[in-house]
């Protein structure tokens, strides 16, 4: 049985070691993606499966030398998978190469998140540990349903090759685990790019995105969470197709030329996303995120129901984490404080019925 507990609150033993794990999952990674897609062309080639385990073990490895102990917990049930496949005990299957790709993505995610000091609950490390140490003892003809309940378990959607329909997830299932992993990922690249503009912008993708999903996670889940961490990402990348010297820095001193020009910046993300396959509800939240309930919102002057829920979600953790900075020279609790202060005193500006599940969360933040 693993240490869930260094998943569930991991500790940095010495961070220099965990910049170096990071510098070597970002070498490993490409390796383990490239191995898959060549078992996903010949799914018996012991030479790929032989090599895509001893990636694993290094990641593992790599893991314990860096005092990395959540890297330990969560490759070695995967370790343990490959080495039944590279036994003979199991068959390469498409959805057994998309929990491997998954777990690494998550795996590299969750270190990112801990070196920036973030939770990481919303990744649901529990959910994938538990699963792969399920996926390291069952039998071949239980696999890939298992597989399928811990994707569904982890991301929120089950992968296309289950005939699975729901309709909160009807965009997603048409795709492969893999496919969508690596569009977030571009996406998250692109958010990066983003934040790397100001030292005021570094980590609000990690806060915002936490916000977002607990926001919809104590609402009931009403919005395909997969959906929305996409419009997180991409929700302000628009703004780098203005000119910086409109917004880089200004915290919000605009004139109202710059606040015009500005107004463009939510269809410039979307219109990326629209040219992707399979991220239409995504497109529509980074599209309305400055709609308003009262229609005085834009680009569009949308009005209460015409607004996306994702959109309203975007539109409240989005405020709250630029006034966040805006007061940032007040310290992190008075800052906080002042926030919550103004996202609840605006009520024509956001979502009523948002506002009781984003309060939710942030008490529990400043309780726990």
């Amino acid at each position: 049985m693993s240490n869930l507990e260094a998943v569930i609150q991991p500790r940095i033993v010495d961070r220099q070691s965990l910049a170096e794990y990071l510098e070597d999952l970002a070498d490993l990674a490409p390796k383990v993606e490239k191995d898959v897609a060549k078992l996903k062309a010949a799914p018996t080639d012991r030479d790929i499966i032989t090599n895509l385990f001893r990636t694993l073990h290094n990641i593992k490895g790599d893991a314990g030398l860096c005092k990395v102990e959540m890297g330990v917990v969560i490759s070695h049930p995967l370790e343990t998978l490959l080495g039944r496949l590279r036994a003979g005990e199991l068959n390469f299957t498409d959805l057994l190469g998309e929990i491997i790709l998954l777990s690494i993505d998550r795996l590299e995610l969750a270190v990112e998140t801990l070196a920036a000091g973030k939770p990481l609950a919303h990744l649901q490390l529990v959910n994938l540990v538990n699963g792969l140490e399920e996926l390291s003892q069952i039998q071949q003809n239980q696999m890939d349903a298992a597989i399928s309940r811990i994707i569904e378990s982890v991301t929120g959607f089950r992968p296309a090759s289950v005939a699975f329909r729901s309709k909160a997830h009807r965009s997603a299932i048409a795709r492969s685990a893999e496919s969508i992993a690596a569009d977030l990922r571009f996406f998250r690249t692109l958010a990066q790019q983003f934040e790397n503009r100001s030292i005021h912008f570094r980590g609000r993708g990690v806060r915002t995105l936490r916000l977002a999903l607990d926001t919809n996670r104590a609402a009931g889940k009403p919005v395909d969470p997969v959906q929305l961490e996409a419009a997180v990402y991409m929700h302000d990348v628009g703004m780098m197709f203005l000119p910086e010297g409109m917004w880089l820095n200004k915290l919000g001193r605009l004139n109202e030329d710059d606040r015009k020009a500005l107004h463009a910046h939510p269809g410039y993300g979307a219109g990326l996303l629209d040219r992707m396959e399979g991220w239409k509800p995504a497109t529509e939240m980074v599209a309305q995120h400055h709609e308003m309930p009262d229609g005085a919102g834009y680009p569009e002057g949308l009005k209460a129901d015409q607004i996306c829920q994702g959109a309203k979600i975007l539109a409240i953790v989005d405020a709250f984490e630029a006034v966040m900075l805006k007061h940032a020279n007040r310290g992190h609790s008075r800052s906080m404080l002042r926030a919550i202060a103004e996202v609840n005193a605006c009520d024509k500006q956001f979502a009523a019925e948002w506002i009781a599940p984003f309060n939710a969360v942030i008490r529990q933040m400043i309780e726990g």
